[in-house]
């Protein structure tokens, strides 16, 4: 991305850097994951904590609409080990972590009735890092990969994405000016919170 459409963003390069954007070595993994897995892996527990309180209150009034990104029960991998297993194995630019963000919103937008729990978030995180690769990476794995990776069967995957793509109507570009804006939010704001739970 040219650094000019980021004229706007203080310090931009720097935040792509701490976020660990810029050319991050797969081979520097075993030392130390870039800080975007800990953020977003972060952010989707935040929301699955307070997602699953509220329907904890809801259930007596009305019944949850199961979906196909409903999984049968909880994967006991952690968000941030599945976060770091699908960065280990699949090959994709850590770029695709923001990416995959922001479709997430979207999605959730877009589904006004769905929450995002323990038995929803990994199928929809594997899926939009899926298609944020497809979108914005030369060179992808296949859909039957990225199955073995997130736990699913090829078909379930292909039904993932099918029905993820028209839940977002398609929409899978994102301006430069939105990514720049997310970068500062996810990296600024989120990771300084994260800082402040430990101490």
């Amino acid at each position: 991305m040219e650094t000019t459409r980021f004229d706007g963003i203080d310090g931009f390069s720097e935040i792509c850097i701490a976020l660990g954007l810029e050319e991050y070595e797969k081979t520097n993994y075993s030392s130390s994951p870039p800080k975007i897995l800990q953020i977003v892996a972060y952010l989707l527990e935040k929301s699955i904590q307070k997602n699953e309180r509220l329907l904890r209150v809801k259930s007596r009034i009305e019944v949850e609409i199961i979906t196909i990104f409903h999984g049968s029960k909880a994967p006991a991998m952690s968000m941030k080990r599945y976060v770091e297993r699908i960065f280990k194995y699949s090959n994709c630019s850590t770029s695709c972590y923001v990416f995959a963000y922001i479709y997430i919103e979207r999605f959730l937008q877009k589904r006004a009735s769905f929450y995002l729990t323990s038995l929803t978030v990994h199928r929809l995180l594997i899926t939009s890092v899926m298609l944020a690769a497809k979108f914005l990476d030369d060179a992808t794995e296949s859909n039957a990969y990225y199955a073995e990776v997130g736990g699913v069967s090829t078909e379930e995957m292909n039904e993932l994405e099918m029905a993820f793509l028209f839940s977002l109507e398609f929409s899978l570009l994102v301006t430069a000016e939105d990514f720049a804006h997310y970068c500062q939010y996810l990296e600024v704001k989120v990771a300084g919170e994260i800082i402040g739970l430990r101490n």
